[in-house]
C-alpha cells in the first residue's frame, strides 16, 4: 500500500493505546521562549541581523519646556562625522501626528515645543553612536512660554487635555453631611516609569512599489502600520509591521511607540534604505511618558462602624503636553474608586491636567490602579478614625451578592467572590494572631515598628472601547501534522504565545511541542487591538480556538467518512484520532487528509460579548467580568531612618481555571513586585524648569531581589470563571498590581503606630524613606504626650 494515498493504516501499536486524551490546559508549562532567554538567543528587534547599508537614527531633544522655536541651526549637526542626513518636520510628506486618539500629538515638534526631552529632529548617520553625538550638536533659539508643571497647577488654571469627566450616584453631598462622621482631605499618589528591559526600538526597510517594512518593539502593531501610513500618506496595506517578542512593556509600548516607527520609516523612505532607531535608556525615559500620578480630594461621610454613606472625589491626573490614551486611564479610574466596595452615594469628578511633561500613557492597570487606591486610603483612614481593624471596616463595605451589588457606573457584580477569598487568605495568612503580635512587638520597640494590612482587589477585564474586543488568528496544519499558529496579539514576556499554543494543541487534541507560534504580523492578521487591558489570552485564545475547532471539524469529517461513523463520535487526544475501530495517528491524518484535498488552515475570529458602554453617561457594562485577589503583607519600619524592609507577603489571586498555573503565579508574583516598588521606591521627579531628573537606573529606584519578602507566599484561588471565557481562566496580566496595596498600607499602620494607632498619617505614595520620615514626623508633633 502506498502511505500517501491509503486513507487509513492499521497500526497495532497505536491500536493498544489509550484513546483518553491528556488535557494540554490547565497544566503548568515553561514558557515558550524560556531556554532562548536563558541562552541569549531570543530574537528580539535590535537581534534581526542588519540588512545591507543599514544606517542609525538618533533624536535631537528639546530643552526647553514650553517655548517657541525662533530659529534652529542644524549646519554643525550634518557636519558632524558618520552624518548622512538630518531630518525635521518639514520631511514628513503628510501628517506630522502620531496620537493614538486625538491629533495633538507631533511625531516632531513644529515651532512649538511642550517638554523637554520632546524630539525636533532626526539625524541619520553610519553608526549609532555617531547619530547620537551629532544629535546634541543642533543649535536651538528659544521663546519661553510659561510652563504648566504640576497637576494641580494645570487643574487651578483650568488646563486640560479632554472635558472633564462626571459620575453622581444618589445624593452624596446629604448623606456626607448626615453621617456621623465626616471626613475630608488630599491624597497624593506618584506616577512610575514602564522600566522595560528591552528599550523603544524601530528598524524600518523600504520596499518595492512604495512599501515599507517595520520591525518594532510594540503592543500595537496595527497602530504603528497607522501610524507611519498617515505620516507617508499611504494605504494602511503599504505598510507591513512585524513584532516577535518584546523585553517587557508594561503599557509604555503601546501608543509610545509610533514616534520611533514613524522617525524610522521617514528616514527610511526619505533615504531609501534601511534605518534603526534605538535610543538610549536616558532619552527614552526623557522622551516616553508614564503611568499618570493623581491627586485627590475627597470628602467622606461614615457610620461608627465605618460602613461608607457618602462619598466624593476629585481625580485630577498628570496627562502631560498631549492627550494620548489619558482619557481612557481616567475612565477606568473612575470605574475602579469602588475596588471592592458598594458606594450608595457617590460623586466621582475627573479631570485629564495639561501640563508641560512627558505626555503619560497606558501603564499595566490603566487608571484602575489610581482609582481603587484612593478608596483605600479613605477606608484606611475610616478605620482609624472608627478605631476598628482596617480588615473589618473593608469587609463592612464590600459588595453583596444578591443586594449591593451595582457598580455607580451601572454594571451588576455577578461573579463575586471576595468574601470567600477574603476568608481563605485571613486565614492562611494568621492575620488576627499576627496583627495581635505586630501590636505587642510595638509597644516594646520604640524605634523598629511593625505594620500589616490585608486589601482585597475586585478588576474590570475589558477595554473600555467596544470594538476594541476583538481579536483574530490562523492556524495551519501541516501535512507531517505539525501545527503554525499566528493571531493578533503579541508577546512581551507575560507567556500569551504560550497559552495561545496550549489552547490550539488541547483543542487538536496534540502534544504542545507539535504547535509553534509566529511573529505578529499586520499582513497576516489585520485590524488587530492593541495587547493590553489583560484581555491577549482572552482575545486572541478565543480565535485561535476557533480556528484550531474548525479544522478539527473538517478532520472528524473526513475521518468518519473513512471509518463509516458519525463524526460526533470521532475523538481527539494524545496524537490519535479515534474513528470506530480505527486509530491512527495525527501525522497520518494530516498527510491523508492533505492528499484527499481537506483545507488543513482556517482563520479564527473572537468578540467578546454583553458589552455596551455610554461614555457621556460612564454607564453601561464596560467589563466582561471581575477578577479578584486579596493580599496581607508585613513589614518593618525604622522610624529613625525611614528605611523599612517587607518581611512576609501572602498573595491569593483569583485566575480562574488557570490555563497554565506556572505562567500565572509568575504574573501575579510580578506585579506584586511591580506595584510595590510603584508604591514605596519609583519616585518621578521634575525640577523647576520642568526637566526630568529621575531619567536613568542611577536615579529611579525599581525594586530589585533584594527587596522580595523572604516568606512570599503567592497562590490561585479555586475558582472557574462564571462567564464563558477560554476555557474559563481569567486574565491576570494587571489586576495583581493592584496587591501590593497591602505593604503601602502595612507601612501606613507602622507609622500609625507612633501616634498610637489614633492619628491618621500623612504618608503620601510613593512611600520612600524620605516619605516615612516626613509622616513619622508629622505624627509625633500630633501624639499626645505622655505624663
Amino acid at each position: 500500500m502506498n502511505k500517501q494515498t491509503e486513507p487509513f493504516l492499521f497500526d497495532a501499536g497505536i491500536e493498544a493505546r489509550a484513546a483518553v486524551s491528556t488535557p494540554q490546559v490547565g497544566i503548568s508549562r515553561p514558557h515558550e521562549s524560556a531556554h532562548l532567554h536563558v541562552a541569549g538567543t531570543a530574537t528580539y528587534t535590535d537581534d534581526i541581523p542588519e540588512l545591507a547599508g543599514t544606517l542609525h537614527a538618533a533624536l535631537g531633544m528639546s530643552a526647553r519646556a514650553h517655548a517657541r522655536i525662533k530659529a534652529i541651526s542644524l549646519d554643525q549637526v550634518r557636519a558632524a562625522p558618520g552624518v548622512v542626513a538630518v531630518l525635521t518636520a518639514e520631511d514628513i510628506p503628510a501628517a506630522n501626528d502620531c496620537g493614538p486618539i486625538i491629533h495633538d500629538d507631533p511625531i516632531l515638534a513644529n515651532g512649538l515645543v511642550q517638554f523637554i526631552g520632546q524630539p525636533v529632529f532626526v539625524v541619520v548617520a553610519t553608526s549609532h553612536d555617531a547619530a547620537r553625538r551629532a544629535a546634541r550638536l543642533g543649535a536651538i533659539e528659544y521663546e519661553d512660554l510659561p510652563p504648566v508643571l504640576s497637576p494641580e497647577a494645570a487643574h487651578q488654571a483650568g488646563s486640560y487635555v479632554l472635558p472633564p469627566m462626571h459620575l453622581t450616584r444618589g445624593e452624596p453631598a446629604s448623606h456626607i453631611a448626615a453621617a456621623v462622621h465626616r471626613d475630608r482631605g488630599n491624597i497624593r499618589l506618584g506616577g512610575q516609569e514602564q522600566f522595560y528591559l528591552e528599550g523603544q526600538i524601530a528598524y524600518a526597510a523600504p520596499k518595492e512599489n512604495d512599501g515599507m517594512h517595520v520591525w518594532c518593539s510594540t503592543q500595537h502593531p496595527t497602530e504603528m502600520q497607522h501610524a507611519v501610513a498617515h505620516m507617508l500618506g499611504w494605504h494602511a496595506h503599504q505598510v507591513l509591521v512585524e513584532c516577535r517578542r518584546m523585553g517587557g512593556g508594561f503599557g509604555g509600548k503601546e501608543s509610545q511607540s509610533a514616534m520611533f516607527a514613524c522617525c524610522a520609516a521617514l528616514a527610511a523612505w526619505k533615504l531609501l534604505c534601511p534605518v534603526k532607531l534605538r535610543p538610549d535608556r536616558d532619552d527614552d525615559m526623557m522622551i516616553t511618558g508614564k503611568r499618570h500620578d493623581f491627586v485627590f480630594n475627597y470628602e467622606v461621610g461614615h457610620d461608627a462602624e465605618g460602613r461608607l454613606d457618602g462619598v466624593a472625589v476629585e481625580m485630577v491626573s498628570r496627562a502631560g503636553f498631549s492627550a494620548d490614551l489619558s482619557g481612557p486611564v481616567m475612565t477606568r479610574a473612575i470605574c475602579h474608586f469602588d475596588n471592592a466596595y458598594w458606594l450608595p452615594n457617590v460623586k466621582i469628578d475627573g479631570y485629564c491636567g495639561k501640563t508641560n511633561t512627558q505626555s503619560n500613557t497606558a501603564f499595566r492597570g490603566f487608571g484602575g490602579p489610581q482609582g481603587a487606591f484612593a478608596i483605600e486610603y479613605i477606608l484606611d483612614n475610616v478605620a482609624r478614625t472608627v478605631g476598628r481593624d482596617s480588615l473589618d471596616v473593608r469587609r463592612a463595605n464590600l459588595y453583596g451578592k444578591a443586594e449591593r451589588n451595582v457598580t455607580p457606573y451601572g454594571q451588576t457584580v455577578e461573579d463575586n467572590v471576595i468574601h470567600e477569598l477574603l476568608d481563605e487568605l485571613e486565614a492562611s495568612s494568621a492575620y488576627r494572631e499576627r496583627r495581635a503580635a505586630t501590636r505587642a512587638f510595638n509597644a516594646g520597640s520604640p524605634v523598629l515598628k511593625k505594620g500589616i494590612a490585608i486589601t482585597p482587589v475586585k478588576f474590570g477585564i475589558s477595554f473600555n472601547v467596544a470594538h476594541f474586543n476583538q481579536a483574530g488568528a490562523l492556524v495551519h496544519v501541516y501535512n507531517d501534522g505539525s501545527v503554525l499558529v499566528n493571531h493578533g496579539g503579541t508577546e512581551m514576556g507575560q507567556g500569551l504565545n504560550t497559552k495561545v499554543a496550549m489552547v490550539v494543541a488541547h483543542e487538536l487534541g496534540i502534544r504542545l511541542e507539535r504547535v509553534r507560534v509566529t511573529a505578529t504580523d499586520t499582513s497576516k492578521v489585520a485590524n488587530t487591538s492593541a495587547t493590553a487591558a489583560s484581555t491577549g489570552t482572552d482575545l486572541n485564545g478565543k480565535a485561535a480556538q476557533d480556528a484550531a475547532r474548525q479544522i478539527r471539524e473538517r478532520l472528524a469529517a473526513f475521518a468518519a467518512r473513512q471509518a463509516g461513523v458519525d463524526a460526533d463520535s470521532v475523538q481527539f487526544g494524545d496524537d490519535l484520532i479515534v474513528a470506530g475501530e480505527l486509530r491512527l495517528d495525527f501525522s497520518d491524518l494530516a498527510r491523508q487528509a492533505y492528499v484527499a484535498r481537506v483545507q488543513l488552515w482556517s482563520d479564527g475570529f473572537y468578540t467578546t460579548p454583553k458589552l455596551y458602554w455610554d461614555q457621556s453617561r460612564l454607564q453601561g457594562r464596560p467589563f466582561y467580568y471581575y477578577a479578584y485577589g486579596a493580599a496581607c503583607s508585613e513589614v518593618l519600619v525604622d522610624t529613625l531612618t525611614g528605611e523599612w524592609r517587607l518581611l512576609r507577603a501572602d498573595v491569593l489571586h483569583d485566575a480562574g481555571r488557570s490555563l497554565n498555573p506556572a505562567i500565572d503565579i509568575g504574573q501575579v508574583e510580578g506585579g506584586f513586585i511591580q506595584g510595590m516598588g510603584w508604591l514605596t521606591t519609583e519616585e518621578l521627579w521634575w525640577n523647576r524648569d520642568g526637566k526630568l531628573m529621575t531619567h536613568a537606573p542611577s536615579t529611579y529606584k525599581i525594586p530589585t531581589v533584594n527587596d522580595c519578602p523572604e516568606d512570599f507566599h503567592v497562590r490561585l484561588f479555586e475558582n472557574d470563571n462564571a462567564e464563558d471565557s477560554i476555557h474559563r481562566s481569567k486574565a491576570v496580566g494587571e489586576p495583581p498590581l493592584l496587591l501590593p496595596f497591602s505593604v503601602f498600607f502595612a507601612i501606613r499602620d507602622a507609622v500609625a503606630s507612633v501616634g498610637d494607632y489614633k492619628v491618621n498619617p500623612p504618608l503620601v505614595a510613593p512611600a520612600t524613606s524620605e516619605a516615612i520620615l516626613d509622616a513619622v514626623d508629622a505624627m509625633r508633633a500630633t501624639a499626645p504626650v505622655v505624663q
